[in-house]
């Protein structure tokens, strides 16, 4: 609930800022490359390769001086990895995401530069993990797990994901744009293994870039 109302309270504060005057809106979508990185329960690195997936979303931009913005939005974007020794075992992770950018955007040749940097909370409607042979098994969502329900082998994850996001990119005359951005995640998503004697090392954290098309009203 409190993941819940987080979300709510971010997603209420992109809407009011975007009300402010001479604020526009757009629409972007793209291509993710994601993965996960950190450490299993025996503090061993996680050995992943990227997951492709999708982003598309609204966003506004908000003026506060000459050049500089302040970029609220909403977007659906699907995160996760795959197995380095088979690429049809993979996690999918699937997200509401509430980013904050602060935008630069100078004037360059007839369009203008992209430069923008700020944090992300997200929150997962979904996930699946798939095995070997292809057969899927839904993500069960928890802070906390007992040892038992570690061993018993269904996935489970954190709802709540936070980080970091860099973008760059172009926006065209026409107002069409092309952006490259980079995420960090600052949060663990897996949940703490919780019982006598347990020394829980673990801490998985998603990370990748993405590429998208975005157009401004």
């Amino acid at each position: 609930m409190k993941n819940k109302a987080l979300l709510l309270a971010l997603a209420t504060t992109v809407f009011a800022l975007s009300s402010q005057a001479q604020t526009t809106f757009g629409v972007r979508a793209g291509v993710n490359f994601q993965n996960i990185n950190g450490e299993d329960v025996d503090g061993e690195d996680l050995d992943y390769k990227l997951k492709t997936g999708i982003n598309v979303g609204v966003n506004a931009e908000i003026p506060v001086a000459p050049d500089f913005y302040v970029q609220p939005g909403v977007l659906f974007s699907t995160k996760g990895a795959k197995s380095k020794v088979d690429d049809d075992s993979k996690i999918k992770l699937s997200y509401i995401e509430v980013p904050i950018n602060f935008l630069y955007k100078p004037t360059l040749g007839t369009g203008k530069l992209l430069l923008g940097i700020g944090p992300y909370v997200a929150f997962a409607v979904g996930g699946k993990v798939s095995d070997a042979n292809g057969d899927d098994e839904d993500i069960e969502f928890e802070n906390e797990i007992t040892l038992t329900q570690f061993g018993s082998g269904t996935p489970y994850a954190r709802r709540l994901d936070v980080g970091g996001n860099l973008l760059f990119g172009y926006e065209f005359s026409n107002k069409f744009s092309a952006q490259l951005n980079a995420q960090l995640g600052m949060v663990k998503i897996n949940p703490e293994i919780t019982g006598p004697g347990v020394d829980d090392d673990s801490k998985v954290k998603n990370t990748g870039f993405g590429i998208s098309l975005g157009y401004r009203f």
